[in-house]
């Protein structure tokens, strides 16, 4: 216990002595880790957006007005046997027409026109949803055969594949950079990790000798330095998520109004906290070892 009390000492002076370089150190692993946030966010805002344009996507069959029941409930049964389908919303002519009727509602014209023909001018329509946009080439496919002509009165495929291809595009565009520049802070933090602990110990070679010449171990000689590396990860993973914080304070609400749901990003942080956190004190931790038990390798042989 002494000498965890001591070497804990030893590295509170040695960022005392060394301030300036510390805060540079935290800074510099500060923006590593807001740059990796970065990235983290953009892929769950754009599986989001990439979510939100499939919900969008379906295909509308409209059967003839005269297509006799049997046939219309047989195509229907048809393609709800594609193991792509998941779901079929089914409009019976009536259906067809009450929607026809509150959506023109305030258009009296349409609707004295539909009056005067004494009788419902629409067929049955069918709204299918597949599993990727892909699928939607298949089924309409599928239902261009001559045997369905005179029962299919005519599909609607609303394609929005380019969208979501477009949207991938920029999005690995953005993860191609923000991993850049991850990279860049990672190698821009090791540098000044390494220079800040071989400024530490150049200040203290002669400290560092006497320590080893009165039998002191390697690890002791490392311990503070060690306990350095600690505080650097836990004070620079504790800002960012301060910061992350801050900034969801004031992006969640536009965010929540693009896509129409409450939260999205502090609800995904909240319920990976246990993983994410675990991950980035890791990895941060381990690059200040690694630099720290570099720049001192030299200085241990004495």
């Amino acid at each position: 216990m002494l000498s965890l009390l001591r070497i804990i000492k030893f590295a509170l002076q040695d960022i005392v002595r060394n301030l300036g370089l510390s805060f540079m150190t935290v800074l510099i692993l500060v923006l590593m880790l807001l740059s990796v946030n970065t990235l983290l966010i953009m892929n769950v805002l754009t599986e989001k957006a990439v979510q939100a344009v499939k919900d969008q996507i379906d295909i509308s069959v409209y059967f003839a007005a005269e297509a006799p029941d049997k046939d219309v409930a047989q195509i229907v049964d048809y393609i709800k046997s594609f193991p792509e389908v998941i779901n079929v919303d089914f409009f019976s002519r009536d259906q067809v027409l009450t929607k026809f009727r509150d959506e023109h509602q305030d258009n009296q014209e349409i609707l004295s026109s539909l009056d005067e023909l004494n009788t419902n001018p629409f067929g049955p329509t069918a709204v299918i949803k597949t599993r990727e946009p892909g699928d939607y080439a298949k089924i309409t496919a599928a239902l261009s055969v001559p045997d369905y002509q005179n029962i299919i009165e005519s599909k609607t495929f609303g394609d929005t594949q380019t969208a979501i291809e477009r949207i991938q595009t920029i999005t690995t565009q953005v993860e191609r950079f923000a991993a850049a520049v991850s990279a860049l802070f990672a190698i821009i933090a090791f540098l000044i990790i390494f220079n800040t602990i071989r400024v530490a110990i150049y200040t203290q070679r002669l400290e560092i000798s006497i320590k080893k010449l009165v039998g002191a171990t390697n690890w002791f000689v490392r311990g503070p330095y060690v306990f350095e590396a600690l505080f650097f990860t836990l004070l620079s993973v504790g800002l960012t998520y301060g910061l992350i914080a801050l900034a969801f304070h004031f992006i969640e609400p536009y965010v929540s109004l693009v896509f129409q749901s409450p939260q999205i990003l502090t609800n995904y942080y909240n319920s990976h906290i246990i993983s994410l956190l675990s991950i980035q004190l890791l990895a941060v931790f381990v690059l200040t070892i690694f630099s720290s038990f570099l720049a001192m390798r030299r200085h241990l042989r004495v």
